[in-house]
């Protein structure tokens, strides 16, 4: 699958929206429900109605790329259905894209570095 890597910036909207819509639509509804600019590299996330399906939308700088997953078996983790948005790291986008718990994904704590005494 393809997906941004590093410290991308990933917005999920948990409230379901209309997978009817392409990549001009859902690049509407991130400017319009989730206050960002679809074409600064943020990936937006959106959900279906049913939790079986995702959609993510971001740009890669030479365009939009939209990408949609249904599972087969089971469905992705959400939380309540609200109005509301949540900020992912990378790998918790990734988590979110196998299927799996997203929510026992933890960034990588912060390691002081040493400094040489003299």
């Amino acid at each position: 699958m393809i997906v941004p890597s590093g410290g991308v910036q990933v917005l999920v909207a948990t409230k379901p929206v209309d997978f009817r819509k392409g990549m001009e639509g859902l690049a509407t509804v991130a400017r319009e429900a989730l206050g960002t600019d679809p074409f600064s590299g943020t990936v937006d996330v959106f959900r279906a109605k049913r939790a079986d399906r995702v959609k993510p939308v971001f740009c890669d700088g030479t365009g939009m790329v939209l990408v949609s997953k249904r599972l087969e078996d089971g469905k992705f983790r959400w939380p309540g259905v609200q109005d509301a948005v949540l900020r992912l790291c990378a790998a918790e986008l990734q988590a979110l894209l196998e299927g799996l718990d997203w929510r026992r994904v933890y960034e990588p704590r912060q390691i002081a570095v040493p400094t040489a005494t003299s």
